[in-house]
C-alpha cells in the first residue's frame, strides 16, 4: 500500500510539531506499533527533510518522552525497553481526529439534541408564538406580550388580554444511543487500499464528538469479522484487520443486544463495511463460510436481522465503501428491509459523511 504524508507536513511549525503531526498518522496506520511508526518516520524524514538536519529522530523520541506522549517499560533487568504511546497520546489522537473531520467544536452545556418538533422544553429557540391552552406559564414572553397589548390597546386602553400572550418557542430534547459497527475482515486491507485506518479515524472522531458535545448520547463501538465483539475506546488506535470473513449477522445481533440495554428512545446502528457478508455462526458452534459471491443462506440471515432491527425501531445506516454493483444491490435490499439508509461513500470524505449523517439523525425523531 502507498500513502502520502505531504498533507500532514506544515511549514512554520517547530521540528517537534512537524514530526509529531506525521507520527500521529503513522500510529493509526501501524495500529499503535511505536517502533514501526518511528522507522517509517525516519525514512520519511530522510526523504522529505521534515525537520532540520540538527534535529534527529532520537531527539524527537526524547522530546516525546519528556512531554509524556511516550512511555518506556523494561520487562526484565537489562532487557530492551518496550515503547508504547501513553494515555495522553490516545486522548490526543481522538481530539486530532475530531478536529480533522469535524473542525474544532466546543463542549455543549446541555449535551442534548434538538428535533424539528416545537414544544415545551428548557432549551429556548429564537422566536415566539401565540399562547395556547396548556402552555407553561414560565414560558410566556412578557416583553413581547406587553408589546402586543400596547399595540392593540394603545395608551387609552392599557391592559393585558389572553390574545396578547406569546410564549417562547423551544425544541424537544432527545438523546441518541448509537452503535458503530466496523468491518475488520481481511478485505479491508486488500487490493492495495487501506480501508481500516479511515474507519478507525471516524470512530475516534465520533467518540470525541459525542463525549465533548453531546455527553447525554452514548456510543458503543463493535468490530466484526468471523465473530463480533465490543472495542473499548482506548483500544481503537490499536485495532487491526484480521484474516477474517465477514459475519454481519453477529455484528447486528451484538448491536441489538447493546441497544436493548439502553433506556433512550432513539437508537441507531451505523455500519462501515466494504464487503459482502460471507460468514455466520451455526447453532452447533461451527462456521458456515462462503467468499464466492453472495450466498443466499447468509444473505437471508442478514435480511432477517435487518427486519428484526426495524421491529425494534432501530434504523441502520450503512456506509458502503465498495462500489461493486452486486454488493450495492444487496445493500439496497438490506436497507429496504430495515427502512434505514445506505450511503455509498468510498473512502474520500468518509468522516465528513458520517458526521453529517449523525448530525442529521440527531435532529430528527429516529
Amino acid at each position: 500500500m502507498r500513502y502520502s504524508f505531504k498533507p500532514y507536513i506544515e511549514p512554520n511549525k517547530s521540528n517537534f510539531e512537524k514530526l509529531f503531526d506525521v507520527f500521529k498518522e503513522l500510529i493509526l496506520y501501524t495500529s499503535g506499533d511505536v517502533e514501526e511508526a518511528l522507522d517509517w518516520l525516519d525514512e520519511l524524514n530522510k526523504q522529505y527533510n521534515i525537520s532540520d538536519p540538527d534535529y534527529t529522530i532520537d531527539d524527537f523520541v526524547d522530546e516525546l518522552k519528556e512531554r509524556g506522549f511516550l512511555r518506556e517499560e523494561i520487562e526484565t533487568p537489562g532487557g530492551t525497553p518496550t515503547r508504547s504511546i501513553s494515555e495522553k497520546t490516545e486522548r490526543l489522537l481522538r481530539r486530532s481526529a475530531m478536529n480533522k473531520i469535524f473542525g474544532k467544536l466546543k463542549k455543549s452545556r446541555a449535551g442534548n439534541h434538538k428535533t424539528s418538533f416545537n414544544g415545551s422544553s428548557t432549551d429556548e429557540s429564537d422566536g415566539t408564538r401565540p399562547y395556547q391552552f396548556g402552555d407553561a406559564i414560565e414560558h410566556i414572553d412578557m416583553q413581547q406580550s406587553m408589546r402586543n397589548a400596547a399595540v392593540r390597546g394603545g395608551l387609552d386602553n392599557p391592559g393585558l388580554l389572553p390574545e396578547d400572550l406569546e410564549v417562547r418557542q423551544s425544541h424537544h430534547q432527545t438523546s441518541v444511543s448509537t452503535v458503530l459497527m466496523i468491518d475488520i475482515s481481511h478485505s479491508m486491507i486488500l487490493y492495495g487500499e487501506d480501508r481500516i485506518t479511515p474507519a478507525k479515524r471516524v470512530a475516534l472522531a465520533l467518540s470525541e464528538l459525542i463525549t465533548t458535545r453531546y455527553p447525554k448520547d452514548s456510543l458503543d463501538i463493535i468490530v466484526f469479522g468471523n465473530d463480533a465483539w465490543p472495542v473499548p475506546l482506548k483500544e481503537l488506535p490499536y485495532l487491526r484487520v484480521g484474516p477474517y470473513h465477514t459475519n454481519t449477522v453477529a455484528g447486528l445481533q451484538l448491536a441489538m443486544n447493546i441497544l436493548g440495554r439502553k433506556r433512550t428512545g432513539n437508537k441507531q446502528i451505523m455500519m462501515i463495511t466494504d464487503g459482502k457478508p460471507s460468514c455466520i455462526l451455526e447453532p452447533d458452534g461451527s462456521y458456515y463460510k462462503n467468499s464466492m459471491g453472495l450466498d443466499d443462506y447468509i444473505v437471508n440471515k442478514c435480511l432477517h436481522k435487518a427486519a428484526e432491527c426495524k421491529k425494534l425501531g432501530i434504523p441502520i445506516t450503512t456506509f458502503m465503501i465498495a462500489q461493486d454493483p452486486y454488493l450495492m444491490q444487496f445493500i439496497d435490499s438490506f436497507t429496504s428491509v430495515n427502512g434505514g439508509k445506505a450511503l455509498f461513500t468510498g473512502l474520500d470524505g468518509l468522516g465528513e459523511i458520517v458526521f453529517h449523517d449523525y448530525e442529521k439523525n440527531r435532529k430528527n425523531k429516529l
